[in-house]
C-alpha cells in the first residue's frame, strides 16, 4: 500500500456537530484538515431529532440555572458543576450563533425561535415542565449538521472524506509527550495517509453498536477513545451508558422525545398512563434513564403489550393530525415505514434503545485531553462532543443537552486548540509513523484464522443487552464480563475474506471491532465495581445511591495484557448539593 504525508497545524478527526463547529473556530487561524470516515452531512449529529435546548424565555420565563439546576440533578450529581455552568450559560450565544448561520428554526406566531417541552427540564427548580428546547420540527440535528457543513465550505475548511483514522502520533515520552498528528486509512484507494500537526482534535462521536437494540448508525464504533484507549489514554465514566426510553420495538430507531414535549403518552398493555406513578409531576417527561427503568418494570410486572409482552406504547392519537404533521414529521414517517402503522390511529409499540454515552475521552472545560486523576493535561490533544467526557451529562444526561453539548465545547475546543497551535513548533514525526498500522492492516489480510468478524459482534451485541443495559446485577456483569473478555481471546484468531484495497469494509469492520471490545469491557469492569445505582447506571443488587464511597468518576486504563485497571477522580461540586430526585 502507497504511504502519503501531509502537514497542518490542526487536525479535526469526525465531522459531526463538534467537529465542524471546532473547524469553524480554526479556519482561518491555522492550517486545518478535518477527517472523516464519512461524508460530512452523513454523520450521526443528522439523526438528532428532538432539539437543542437554552434558556432564551422565548416562549416561557427562564434562566441559565434554572438549566443548570436541571442537569446537575439530572445527572444524578455526578456532573461536574463548573462545565454544567459553562455549558447552559453559554448555550443562549450558542443557538443566536446558529441562527446567524443560517439554521431556519421553528418560530413562534411572533417570529421568534420556537421552544418546546422536554424530559427532566423544569421551571423555578423542579416546579413545572418548561418550554426550553430550540427545535426545526423533529429534524434539529440534521438542520445543525447541515448549517454548519455549509459554514466550514463558506471558510474553506480542507475535507479528507472517507479516511478512517487508525492511530494518533505522539512526539516525546511521559511527561514530556505532546499529539504530533495521525495515521488515516484512505478508504476509496487503501493507501495510508500519516498527518503531521501541531493539535488532533477527536469529534469521532458514540460506540453504541456494542449493543443489539441502538438507536446509533453502524458507523458509531467509537474510535476516537479506542484509538487513544490503546494509546495510554483513560476513559472516564464508561458505565454510564444511555437508554432511550422510545425505541421503534425490534429496530431500536428513535422516536425522539419531541412526541412527548409535544403531548405523547406512554401505555402498558392495559392503557394506563403508568408513568403518573413514577413521576406525578413531570410525568412522560421524566429523565430517560427513569423512563427507560419503569418501562422495564411495566414489563417485567407483567404489563407489557405484544405476544411477548415486551414493549409499550407510545400514543400520540389524542394529539391533533395538524401538530404531529407540522412539528413530528419525520419520526411518524419512520412507524409508517419500519411498523407499517399509521400513528394518527394507532399506538406505538417501543422499547428501550441503547442510545448515548455519558463517558468517553476525558477532557477539561477547554476541550484538552486529561490523563490521570490529577487532570493533568496532554498538550496537543483535543476532544468534543460525544466521544468525549467533560462530564456535563453526570451519570445520565438530559434531552436536547447533546445538541448543546456539541455546539459549546466544539466551539470551546476549536478556540482553545487554535491559539496552542499559534505558540507551539511543528512536531517531528518520523517517517514509518504509520508503521504499526500498516502491520495490523496486513495481519489482517494475511490471517488464517477461524474467528468471523460479525460473529463476534452479533455475540458481543447480545452479551451486552441482556447482561449490562437498563438494568444490571453482580451476576449480570460478572456474565458480560466472562462473555467480553472471550471474545477478546477470539479477536486475536479473527480472518477477514476481502483481501482488497477499494472500500474493504471487511477489514475496517474488523478494525472497529477491536475498539468496540476494549470500550464494552471498560464498560463493564467499572459497573460491576461501582455498588450503587446512580443515573443510567441501575444496579438490582444495590439500589439506593451511595454518595458517600461513589461520589466520584470511574477512570478504566487499558493496560499493555487487554486487562483493564480502575482509578477514580473528584466529581466538582458547585452551588447545587446533592438530592433524592424526585419529579
Amino acid at each position: 500500500m502507497n504511504v502519503h504525508y501531509h502537514s497542518y497545524d490542526a487536525v479535526v478527526v469526525g465531522a459531526g456537530g463538534a467537529g465542524l463547529r471546532a473547524a469553524i473556530e480554526l479556519a482561518g487561524e491555522a492550517r486545518t484538515a478535518v477527517l472523516t470516515k464519512l461524508y460530512p452531512t452523513r454523520s450521526h449529529t443528522g439523526a438528532a431529532q428532538g432539539g437543542m435546548c437554552a434558556a432564551l424565555a422565548n416562549v416561557e420565563e427562564d434562566y441559565w440555572e434554572w438549566h443548570a439546576f436541571d442537569t446537575v440533578k439530572g445527572g444524578d450529581y455526578l456532573g461536574d458543576q463548573d462545565a454544567i455552568d459553562i455549558m447552559c450559560r453559554e448555550a443562549i450565544d450558542a443557538v443566536i450563533d446558529l441562527e446567524h448561520f443560517g439554521l431556519p428554526f421553528s418560530r413562534t406566531p411572533q417570529g421568534r425561535i420556537d421552544q418546546r417541552r422536554f424530559g427532566g427540564h423544569t421551571r423555578n427548580h423542579g416546579e413545572a415542565p418548561v418550554r426550553r428546547s430550540c427545535y426545526a420540527a423533529d429534524r434539529t440535528g440534521h438542520m445543525i449538521l447541515h448549517t454548519l457543513y455549509q459554514r466550514c465550505l463558506a471558510k474553506e475548511v480542507n475535507f479528507f472524506n472517507e479516511f478512517q483514522v487508525f492511530d494518533v502520533l505522539f512526539e516525546g515520552e511521559g511527561a514530556n509527550r505532546r499529539a504530533a498528528g495521525v495515521v488515516a486509512y484512505e478508504m476509496a484507494t487503501g493507501d495510508l495517509h500519516v498527518f503531521v500537526s501541531k493539535g488532533v482534535l477527536f469529534a469521532t462521536g458514540g460506540y453504541g453498536k456494542m449493543f443489539k437494540i441502538s438507536s446509533n448508525a453502524h458507523t458509531l464504533t467509537g474510535d476516537g477513545p479506542g484509538v487513544l484507549f490503546k494509546a495510554g489514554i483513560p476513559m472516564e465514566d464508561l458505565e454510564f451508558y444511555q437508554f432511550h426510553p422510545t425505541g421503534i420495538y425490534g429496530f431500536g430507531i428513535l422516536l425522539s422525545e419531541a412526541a412527548r414535549g409535544e403531548g405523547g403518552i406512554l401505555r402498558n398493555s392495559d392503557g394506563e398512563r403508568f408513568m403518573e406513578r413514577v413521576a406525578p409531576t413531570v410525568k412522560d417527561l421524566a429523565p430517560r434513564d427513569m423512563v427507560s427503568r419503569a418501562i422495564h418494570a411495566e414489563i417485567k410486572a407483567g404489563r407489557g403489550a405484544g405476544p411477548k409482552s415486551d414493549y409499550v406504547y407510545l400514543d400520540l392519537t389524542h394529539l391533533p393530525p395538524e401538530q404531529i404533521d407540522s412539528k413530528l414529521p419525520d419520526i411518524t414517517d419512520f412507524v409508517r415505514t419500519y411498523l407499517g402503522i399509521e400513528p394518527k390511529k394507532d399506538p406505538i409499540p417501543i422499547q428501550p434503545t441503547a442510545h448515548y454515552a455519558m463517558g468517553g475521552i476525558p477532557t477539561n472545560v477547554e476541550g484538552e485531553v486529561i490523563v490521570d486523576d490529577q487532570n493533568t493535561v496532554l498538550p496537543g490533544l483535543y476532544a468534543a462532543g460525544e466521544c468525549a467526557c467533560v462530564s456535563v451529562h453526570g451519570a445520565n444526561r438530559l434531552g436536547t443537552n447533546s445538541l448543546l453539548d456539541i455546539v459549546v465545547f466544539g466551539r470551546r475546543g476549536g478556540k482553545a486548540m487554535a491559539e496552542y497551535v499559534k505558540n507551539v513548533g511543528h512536531p517531528d514525526v518520523p517517517k514509518g509513523a504509520e508503521a504499526k498500522v500498516r502491520e495490523r492492516i496486513e495481519q489482517l489480510k494475511a490471517g488464517t484464522g477461524s474467528e468471523k468478524v460479525g460473529e463476534i459482534r452479533t455475540t458481543l451485541q447480545e452479551s451486552m443487552t441482556l447482561d449490562a443495559s437498563v438494568v444490571r446485577t453482580n451476576e449480570s456483569l460478572t456474565d458480560a464480563r466472562k462473555t467480553v473478555e472471550e471474545l477478546k481471546a477470539q479477536y486475536a484468531n479473527i480472518k477477514i475474506d476481502d483481501k482488497g484495497e477499494v472500500f474493504n469494509y471487511d477489514l475496517t469492520e474488523a478494525m472497529e471491532l477491536g475498539h468496540l471490545l476494549d470500550l464494552a469491557h471498560g464498560l463493564v469492569v467499572g459497573a460491576q465495581a461501582r455498588t450503587e445505582s446512580r443515573g443510567a447506571h441501575w444496579r438490582d443488587d444495590y439500589p439506593t445511591r451511595d454518595d458517600q464511597n461513589w461520589m466520584k468518576h470511574t477512570l478504566a486504563h487499558l493496560e499493555q495484557d487487554g486487562s483493564i485497571r480502575l482509578s477514580y477522580k473528584q466529581v466538582v461540586a458547585g452551588n447545587y448539593q446533592p438530592m433524592e430526585r424526585k419529579y
